[in-house]
Protein backbone atom coordinates (compact mmCIF):
# COMPACT_ATOMS: atom_id res chain seq x y z
CA UNK A 1 0.00 0.00 0.00
CA UNK A 2 1.17 3.74 -1.00
CA UNK A 3 2.02 5.74 1.75
CA UNK A 4 0.00 8.83 1.53
CA UNK A 5 2.18 12.16 0.98
CA UNK A 6 3.25 13.62 4.56
CA UNK A 7 2.53 17.45 4.91
CA UNK A 8 5.04 19.87 4.86
CA UNK A 9 7.41 16.21 4.57
CA UNK A 10 10.57 18.91 3.43
CA UNK A 11 9.99 20.99 5.82
CA UNK A 12 9.95 18.25 8.59
CA UNK A 13 12.93 16.33 7.12
CA UNK A 14 14.89 19.67 7.33
CA UNK A 15 14.14 19.79 11.31
CA UNK A 16 16.31 16.60 11.46
CA UNK A 17 19.44 17.71 9.56
CA UNK A 18 21.84 17.27 12.24
CA UNK A 19 21.10 13.11 11.51
CA UNK A 20 20.41 12.93 8.05
CA UNK A 21 23.18 13.02 5.45
CA UNK A 22 21.60 15.12 2.95
CA UNK A 23 24.44 15.43 -0.05
CA UNK A 24 26.87 11.94 0.34
CA UNK A 25 29.88 13.07 -1.44
CA UNK A 26 30.49 11.42 -5.13
CA UNK A 27 32.99 9.86 -5.10
CA UNK A 28 32.40 8.17 -1.77
CA UNK A 29 34.63 9.06 1.26
CA UNK A 30 34.95 7.58 4.49
CA UNK A 31 31.52 6.83 6.17
CA UNK A 32 33.48 7.80 9.28
CA UNK A 33 33.52 11.69 7.96
CA UNK A 34 29.41 11.22 9.32
CA UNK A 35 29.90 11.05 12.94
CA UNK A 36 31.86 12.47 15.71
CA UNK A 37 33.67 9.53 16.71
CA UNK A 38 35.40 6.34 14.86
CA UNK A 39 33.38 3.27 14.97
CA UNK A 40 32.40 -0.03 12.86
CA UNK A 41 29.72 1.05 10.55
CA UNK A 42 26.85 -0.51 10.08
CA UNK A 43 23.93 0.10 7.66
CA UNK A 44 20.45 -1.04 7.45
CA UNK A 45 18.90 -0.59 3.89
CA UNK A 46 15.31 0.11 3.61
CA UNK A 47 14.86 1.27 7.32
CA UNK A 48 11.09 1.61 7.25
CA UNK A 49 9.83 3.99 10.15
CA UNK A 50 13.26 3.19 12.17
CA UNK A 51 12.27 1.20 14.96
CA UNK A 52 15.08 -1.22 14.21
CA UNK A 53 17.83 1.93 13.29
CA UNK A 54 16.77 3.62 16.94
CA UNK A 55 16.95 0.53 18.63
CA UNK A 56 20.32 -0.77 17.42
CA UNK A 57 21.84 2.08 17.62
CA UNK A 58 20.45 2.70 21.21
CA UNK A 59 22.08 -0.88 22.25
CA UNK A 60 25.31 -0.57 20.57
CA UNK A 61 27.05 2.32 20.92
CA UNK A 62 30.28 0.56 19.99
CA UNK A 63 28.76 0.83 16.72
CA UNK A 64 28.08 3.53 14.09
CA UNK A 65 24.35 3.21 12.04
CA UNK A 66 23.61 4.12 8.93
CA UNK A 67 19.85 4.05 8.12
CA UNK A 68 18.85 4.19 4.45
CA UNK A 69 15.56 4.96 3.22
CA UNK A 70 14.51 5.21 -0.28
CA UNK A 71 10.88 6.51 0.22
CA UNK A 72 11.62 10.15 1.67
CA UNK A 73 7.80 10.47 3.53
CA UNK A 74 8.54 7.02 5.12
CA UNK A 75 12.54 8.33 6.46
CA UNK A 76 10.89 11.32 7.53
CA UNK A 77 8.91 8.78 10.14
CA UNK A 78 12.24 7.27 10.95
CA UNK A 79 13.57 10.78 11.40
CA UNK A 80 11.59 12.11 13.46
CA UNK A 81 11.43 8.97 15.71
CA UNK A 82 15.42 8.89 15.75
CA UNK A 83 14.99 12.56 17.02
CA UNK A 84 12.95 12.15 19.88
CA UNK A 85 15.01 9.16 20.81
CA UNK A 86 18.09 11.18 21.09
CA UNK A 87 18.79 10.87 24.80
CA UNK A 88 18.20 7.40 24.56
CA UNK A 89 21.75 6.64 22.58
CA UNK A 90 24.75 8.30 21.91
CA UNK A 91 25.53 10.26 18.37
CA UNK A 92 25.75 7.23 16.42
CA UNK A 93 23.18 7.34 13.75
CA UNK A 94 22.30 8.92 10.40
CA UNK A 95 20.24 8.60 7.76
CA UNK A 96 20.41 8.42 4.11
CA UNK A 97 17.33 9.15 1.66
CA UNK A 98 18.02 6.99 -1.26
CA UNK A 99 18.48 3.89 -3.84
CA UNK A 100 20.13 0.57 -3.12
CA UNK A 101 21.65 0.66 -6.21
CA UNK A 102 23.63 3.34 -5.52
CA UNK A 103 25.46 1.95 -2.90
CA UNK A 104 28.83 2.05 -4.50
CA UNK A 105 28.93 5.42 -5.50
CA UNK A 106 28.48 6.72 -1.69
CA UNK A 107 30.56 4.28 0.23
CA UNK A 108 34.46 3.46 -0.35
CA UNK A 109 35.33 -0.22 -0.98
CA UNK A 110 35.18 -2.77 2.49
CA UNK A 111 34.05 0.18 4.36
CA UNK A 112 30.83 -1.49 5.95
CA UNK A 113 31.26 -4.13 8.74
CA UNK A 114 27.66 -5.36 8.92
CA UNK A 115 24.67 -4.68 6.65
CA UNK A 116 20.66 -5.31 7.24
CA UNK A 117 17.85 -6.34 5.50
CA UNK A 118 14.98 -6.44 6.90
CA UNK A 119 11.48 -7.05 5.27
CA UNK A 120 12.57 -6.30 1.91
CA UNK A 121 9.87 -6.07 -0.95
CA UNK A 122 9.98 -9.63 -1.90
CA UNK A 123 8.54 -8.21 -5.65
CA UNK A 124 6.72 -11.87 -6.00
CA UNK A 125 6.01 -11.04 -9.73
CA UNK A 126 7.25 -13.38 -11.88
CA UNK A 127 10.60 -11.59 -14.06
CA UNK A 128 10.95 -9.10 -11.33
CA UNK A 129 13.66 -11.17 -9.35
CA UNK A 130 16.34 -8.73 -10.22
CA UNK A 131 14.87 -6.00 -7.68
CA UNK A 132 15.00 -8.18 -5.17
CA UNK A 133 17.52 -6.79 -3.04
CA UNK A 134 19.47 -10.28 -2.13
CA UNK A 135 19.38 -10.98 -6.06
CA UNK A 136 22.97 -11.29 -6.78
CA UNK A 137 23.27 -7.96 -8.73
CA UNK A 138 22.89 -6.09 -5.19
CA UNK A 139 25.14 -9.15 -3.73
CA UNK A 140 27.68 -8.08 -5.58
CA UNK A 141 27.50 -4.48 -4.56
CA UNK A 142 27.67 -5.46 -0.96
CA UNK A 143 30.38 -7.12 -1.49
CA UNK A 144 32.35 -4.21 -2.88
CA UNK A 145 31.26 -2.26 -0.29
CA UNK A 146 30.97 -4.78 3.24
CA UNK A 147 34.63 -5.10 4.58
CA UNK A 148 36.81 -8.30 4.14
CA UNK A 149 34.77 -11.35 6.38
CA UNK A 150 31.96 -8.27 6.63
CA UNK A 151 29.07 -10.08 6.92
CA UNK A 152 24.89 -9.37 6.07
CA UNK A 153 21.74 -10.27 7.99
CA UNK A 154 18.75 -10.54 6.57
CA UNK A 155 14.85 -10.84 7.68
CA UNK A 156 11.78 -11.44 6.54
CA UNK A 157 8.16 -12.76 6.69
CA UNK A 158 8.35 -13.99 3.17
CA UNK A 159 9.18 -17.68 2.30
CA UNK A 160 9.45 -17.39 -1.13
CA UNK A 161 11.88 -14.89 -0.79
CA UNK A 162 13.97 -16.20 2.06
CA UNK A 163 14.31 -19.47 -0.19
CA UNK A 164 15.24 -17.15 -3.47
CA UNK A 165 18.01 -15.73 -1.01
CA UNK A 166 19.42 -18.70 0.16
CA UNK A 167 19.83 -20.09 -3.93
CA UNK A 168 20.90 -16.57 -4.17
CA UNK A 169 24.24 -16.74 -1.69
CA UNK A 170 24.65 -20.53 -2.62
CA UNK A 171 25.29 -19.26 -6.21
CA UNK A 172 27.64 -16.42 -4.93
CA UNK A 173 29.34 -19.02 -3.09
CA UNK A 174 29.02 -17.10 -0.10
CA UNK A 175 28.86 -18.62 3.36
CA UNK A 176 25.70 -18.79 5.44
CA UNK A 177 26.85 -18.50 8.73
CA UNK A 178 23.56 -19.28 10.44
CA UNK A 179 19.97 -19.35 9.78
CA UNK A 180 16.07 -20.49 11.20
CA UNK A 181 12.86 -20.45 9.32
CA UNK A 182 11.84 -19.49 13.18
CA UNK A 183 14.11 -16.27 14.57
CA UNK A 184 11.69 -15.71 17.68
CA UNK A 185 12.07 -19.54 18.50
CA UNK A 186 15.60 -19.36 17.73
CA UNK A 187 18.49 -18.94 20.18
CA UNK A 188 19.33 -15.36 18.83
CA UNK A 189 15.27 -14.27 19.73
CA UNK A 190 16.36 -12.76 22.92
CA UNK A 191 19.18 -10.28 21.30
CA UNK A 192 16.98 -9.77 18.16
CA UNK A 193 15.86 -6.03 17.80
CA UNK A 194 12.67 -5.98 15.81
CA UNK A 195 10.89 -3.68 13.55
CA UNK A 196 7.63 -2.18 13.39
CA UNK A 197 6.43 -4.21 10.47
CA UNK A 198 8.10 -7.37 12.49
CA UNK A 199 6.08 -6.66 15.40
CA UNK A 200 3.26 -6.57 14.12
CA UNK A 201 3.23 -9.51 12.21
CA UNK A 202 4.69 -11.49 14.97
CA UNK A 203 1.83 -10.58 16.70
CA UNK A 204 0.12 -12.23 14.58
CA UNK A 205 1.60 -15.51 14.61
CA UNK A 206 3.96 -14.70 11.64
CA UNK A 207 6.73 -16.90 11.67
CA UNK A 208 9.99 -14.63 11.16
CA UNK A 209 12.94 -15.78 8.69
CA UNK A 210 16.85 -14.93 8.90
CA UNK A 211 20.44 -15.96 7.56
CA UNK A 212 23.47 -14.60 8.37
CA UNK A 213 25.71 -14.80 5.60
CA UNK A 214 29.24 -13.78 5.09
CA UNK A 215 31.40 -12.23 2.39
Amino acid sequence: MRMRRKKHGAERIAACSEILIENPQIPAIDPQNYFSEKRPIHLEIGCGKGDFAVGMAAKNPDKNFIAMERVSDVACLALEKAMAAKELRPDNLRFLIGDAKNLTEWFPAHSIECLYLNFSDPWPKKGYAKRRLTHRGFLELYRTVLCEHGILKLKTDNEGLFDFSLEEFEALGLTVEWQTRDLHRSEKACDNVMTEYERNFSERGQVIYSAWVRF
